[in-house]
């Protein structure tokens, strides 16, 4: 028994590390100023995908993820830590869209692709906080759904057990294949980069990586077909331009606003007990902690 399994990817701005210069005058991110990530959710679920593939040898890890081409660093990374292929979505049709238009063009990408069993993605991206875009693609495949995922407890050839992480508790649910399942950033941590798949994908490139490649590399492309990166655009998953980037995005954003938080008053003390104990009482009597 061996699964097909898509994982979604996106590369985002690590904004967990946030400085002065982060936004721009108009209140858009600076993408420049930040540096890009693998999605700290979509690891999580890129670990789920590769239990089952250590479970069940002979499952196929396929990495899907849209952006620019940049973006194919995401789908080095996944290879390097145990996927099988990648797929970039991108074409400037694909710029500007919101989580209606992104979950189309995955939803496409997915057709594609073709048999699947289990789709996992993150959560949710940390630079819009939405979790939309996995359960959108679950409607428009018209498959079920699993939202906030911990664990594998079961998995047969036609059903799967996950246990929820949820706000007051945890749940047990099973459901039929294929399904979409996204993955809280409570399940396992992802395993990092195998050396052996390191030296085997590290010239992998898509299409347009290669047409600015190193004449010295550009042979090795048809003598190992597993260095070509999947890269497709709008055209070539059939995708409705019209439902694709700015113009299939009904999400509009009618004013940003940069909020700074100023100190009032400070405090100083030093580093005696009683110091820190009063600091203590005072931080309790207002209710800032307990």
């Amino acid at each position: 028994m061996a699964f097909n399994i898509i994982v979604l990817a996106k590369q985002v701005p690590d904004t967990r590390n946030v400085g002065k210069d982060a936004m721009k005058a108009d209140g858009t991110v600076n993408r420049a100023a930040l540096p890009a990530i693998f999605n700290p959710e979509d690891l999580n679920a890129l670990e789920q995908a590769l239990e089952v593939k250590d479970r069940f040898p002979g499952t196929k890890i396929t990495i899907l993820t849209m952006g620019p081409g940049r973006a194919a660093d995401i789908l080095r990374e996944g290879l390097f830590r145990g996927a099988d292929d990648g797929v970039l979505l991108t074409d400037r049709a694909f710029a500007g869209a919101d989580t209606l238009a992104t979950s189309y063009a995955l939803s496409m990408a997915i057709r594609k692709i073709g048999k699947f069993d289990l789709i996992f993605s993150g959560r949710q991206a940390i630079d819009g906080d939405t979790a939309q875009v996995g359960p959108q693609v679950a409607e428009k495949l018209n498959i079920p759904q699993i939202t906030y995922a911990e664990s594998i407890e079961n998995i047969e050839e036609k059903s799967i057990r996950i246990k929820r992480r949820l706000d007051n508790g945890v749940e047990i649910v099973e459901c039929p294949l294929p399904v979409l399942i996204t993955v809280n950033g409570s399940a396992r941590s992802c395993r990092p980069r195998n050396a052996k798949l390191l030296l085997k994908y590290k010239h992998a490139k898509t299409v347009t990586e290669r047409q600015v490649q190193n004449l010295d590399y550009i042979d090795i492309y048809d003598s190992r077909p597993f260095l070509n990166l999947t890269e497709w655009s709008v055209a070539d998953v059939e995708a409705d331009p019209v439902q694709c980037g700015l113009s299939g995005s009904p999400t509009k954003v009618k004013k940003t606003e940069n909020v700074v938080f100023q100190t009032k008053e400070s405090k100083h003390i030093s580093d005696s007990d009683f110091e820190i104990e009063e600091l203590i009482k005072e931080l309790l009597e207002n209710h800032t902690i307990g």
